[in-house]
């Protein structure tokens, strides 16, 4: 059946290329594309550019604090290092909370809303508990939601609540399900769902690997890229350490690192001495999809960091895949979902720079051996992984939920 979905999230991108919630940008332009209607609701920030209806998704930013400068409420801003909440998100939670209650009730009414789609279970899924109504709950869960809610009592009180009142729950892994499961999820309404790839933005690219290669001044050395926040649970010192065993192998080699974060300084201090690392700061997505495309090896180092907070499925284990570039990436969260060792790829155990030195070793000196993972990797993005077959088993899911109510 047709939807009018309220897709309820504290992270959209802002403006067209922007990395912070990537993911949700093709959920609502997949659902739309299947016929169904789509109002996405989202805290406003400074950043956001976006029209008040673009390729058929509809945005309602909501505003809740007195200052731009007090706008901290979600685009993982308000986040410290990933594991905590700064004192400014604190203070202004209970005004994002009931302006974005508000403002989703307002717009289920006005669009006769069939199902609420709540992303993150904490806070998203409290919007959208309290905005619901008798209308279904679909609630899901992308990793540092579940993290929260494990180790503060107030919002695992929160989330229990809200996964109970949820018709369907959706999470990125195996690893998360099972967690949000062990929250108070009912095992019999939750499912995993991988996030997905644009493979035509993501893809083999040998003009931009040759333009990216000579405004990095790499040419053809052996050239590693590693891109996400610069937060613990990414696992980048271990990539830092094991950069400068490479380069003692390989003299020449770079390893470039895209991304911004509250670990810049640390990480640049711990690199010093390494000429083979390149920082390159924030990048758009479509500078991520070129510096995959020109890579040798792209690195997702992931960790459960000293917290117990690990990714859920990083974005960028897939994208690099689907450029047919071969990935290196260590065996936590939902990468040995996506990664068959051997075969799509190669996984490492975390925290362990000597073996992701070796790995990434391996593969630039056995380039035939990197092409037919690179070649095998692309091959289960296509297979299993698109944003396509993403959206259609959320409308399956909307379609439970409604039966369930």
């Amino acid at each position: 059946m047709r939807h009018a979905v309220v897709l309820i999230t504290t992270s959209y991108p802002r403006f067209p290329g922007d990395g912070v919630g990537s993911f949700m940008e093709p959920i609502a332009k997949g659902l739309v594309a299947r016929g169904h209607a789509v109002h996405v609701v989202a805290p406003w920030h400074p950043a956001v550019m976006r029209g008040a209806v673009e390729d058929g998704v509809h945005f309602h930013f909501f505003k809740y604090a007195p200052t731009a400068s007090l706008s901290v409420f979600g685009y993982a801003i308000g986040l410290q290092a990933d594991t905590a909440l700064k004192p400014a998100a604190w203070a202004v939670a209970p005004l994002a909370v009931v302006s974005g209650w508000r403002t989703a009730r307002r717009v289920a009414a006005q669009i006769t809303a069939t199902v609420i789609h709540a992303h993150w279970v904490i806070p998203g899924g409290v919007l959208g508990a309290l905005a619901r109504g008798r209308r279904p709950l679909v609630v899901s869960a992308h990793g540092s939601d579940v993290f929260v809610a494990e180790r503060v009592g107030l919002a695992r009180q929160a989330a229990r609540a809200v996964l109970r009142r949820a018709a369907w729950v959706t999470a990125c892994s195996d690893d998360l399900r099972q967690r949000a499961v062990a929250l108070g999820a009912p095992p019999d309404r939750i499912e995993t769902v991988p996030y997905g790839v644009d493979t035509t933005r993501f893809a083999p690219n040998a003009v931009a690997r040759q333009a990216v290669r000579a405004r990095l001044g790499v040419g053809e050395t052996p050239l590693v890229v590693a891109a996400g926040r610069l937060v613990s649970k990414k696992g980048f010192e271990y990539l830092v350490d094991a950069a400068a065993a490479l380069h003692r192998r390989h003299p020449a080699i770079r390893v470039a690192i895209a991304g911004e974060g509250d670990l810049a300084g640390e990480l640049a201090a711990r690199a010093a001495g390494t000429p083979a690392l390149l920082f390159l700061g924030r990048q758009d997505q479509d500078e991520i999809a070129r510096l995959a495309a020109a890579a040798d090896v792209v690195v997702v180092p992931s960790v459960r960091d000293a917290a117990g907070n690990v990714d859920g499925l990083p974005n960028i284990a897939l994208e690099a895949m689907a450029t047919a570039t071969p990935v290196v990436a260590t065996r936590v969260g939902g990468l040995p979902q996506a990664i068959e060792d051997g075969v799509s790829g190669r996984l490492v155990p975390e925290k362990d720079a000597g073996a992701l030195a070796s790995a990434i070793a391996a593969l630039v000196e056995d380039p035939a051996a990197a092409r037919a993972l690179g070649a095998a990797g692309r091959r289960r993005v296509e297979r299993d992984f698109t944003w396509t077959a993403v959206a259609g088993r959320f409308e399956a899911a909307y379609d439970r939920a409604r039966g369930t109510t």
